[in-house]
């Protein structure tokens, strides 16, 4: 892939935030999710690759937009596999709360796991963990090592872990094992990612979420030096077959880096909708501006780079509609 790919990619998610911004805090996802959707396809049109969506908005017959197996890109230059979420975190945005962002994630053909959508248990480091940690301990010696790696007390020990009922057990062993926790309502590739800046103050990132959320934070991780560990939890039989139908002969086989993103280049970005751990959110100027904060990285590389961005909102027809629909953009309840 070549590297003025990293800059063409995230053009597009710096959209798809502008187009779902204007819906913070007026409690509708589905529109929310809806323009950013749209924008991020209409942004991808225009950047020269040969893509095809491996991880969407749903399968064909669930999502008109950025489904799974749709082809995208001016459909000259390299081709490859493309993961997105336009808009992560679509409840944050509803509600007006922190960590939404625009996701993409670009790598050669074939090397993003076809991640099928159900819950993965999950593990991610930064990079002073990265090869020290295993899904497979229980928690209490996932945290001890961690500790011992760090140079840390266990009480010193920081573990972010999405607020869900589903965790309850998983939180009392930590709380028995006395670590701080940091909770998050939303914002699973968000949180994973987390332990890689260490302005984040976070040290481990545990429990379950979406398995095609964890491929998204695998690239970001590996373009950061960090680790995640993941491990399909099917429900049923059916999501089983599921698993084997994409590939997946062993459903419940733990999967590491290179099972989920290869072992070749990959380019990720993100553009912030709502203030984060490490991208503050879009803000509305006079003058009909606005301001992105996104970041973007390539593994090959290693060079991250943080962007921030002035827009000029008319000169963007693709979020006109948008700006009719719910009326102006800079508008102060925005």
């Amino acid at each position: 892939m070549e590297r003025e790919l990293s800059l063409e990619i995230v053009r597009v998610t710096e959209l798809a935030a502008l187009a779902s911004a204007p819906w913070m805090g007026r409690g509708d996802k589905h529109h929310a999710d809806e323009a950013a959707t749209n924008a991020m396809r209409a942004m991808l049109d225009s950047v020269s690759i040969q893509g095809t969506v491996v991880i969407g908005e749903g399968e064909m017959d669930e999502a008109p937009m950025l489904y799974i197996g749709e082809q995208v890109g001016s459909m000259q230059g390299p081709e490859v596999d493309v993961a997105v979420d336009p808009l992560e975190g679509t409840e944050i945005v509803a509600r007006g709360l922190n960590n939404a962002m625009a996701v993409i994630a670009v790598a050669p053909r074939g090397n993003l796991l076809h991640a099928p959508d159900m819950y993965m248990e999950k593990l991610a480091v930064g990079p002073l963990l990265a090869g020290k940690l295993s899904l497979d301990d229980p928690i209490r010696t996932t945290v001890e090592k961690a500790a011992l790696a760090l140079n840390k007390q266990v009480s010193d020990i920081t573990v972010m872990i999405l607020d869900r009922d589903r965790h309850m057990t998983l939180v009392a062993e930590l709380r028995e094992v006395g670590v701080r926790i940091k909770f998050l309502s939303d914002g699973d590739v968000a949180g994973a990612i987390a332990p890689a800046f260490p302005e984040a103050g976070i040290d481990l990132y545990v429990g379950s979420g979406g398995a095609p959320e964890g491929v998204l934070a695998a690239a970001a991780l590996k373009c950061l030096g960090g680790e995640i560990q993941g491990r399909l939890m099917p429900e049923n039989e059916e999501q089983a077959q599921r698993c084997v139908e994409m590939g997946l002969t062993n459903p419940r086989k733990l999967l590491r880096m290179d099972d989920m993103i290869g072992t070749g280049d990959v380019i990720f970005a993100a553009t912030g909708v709502t203030p984060g751990e490490f991208l503050g959110g879009v803000q509305m100027l006079p003058d009909q501006r606005a301001e992105t904060h996104s970041i973007v990285m390539r593994a090959k590389t290693r060079t991250i780079r943080f962007i921030k961005s002035l827009h000029y909102l008319p000169n963007k027809p693709i979020l006109g509609k948008k700006q009719a629909d719910i009326g102006d953009w800079a508008a102060p309840a925005l």
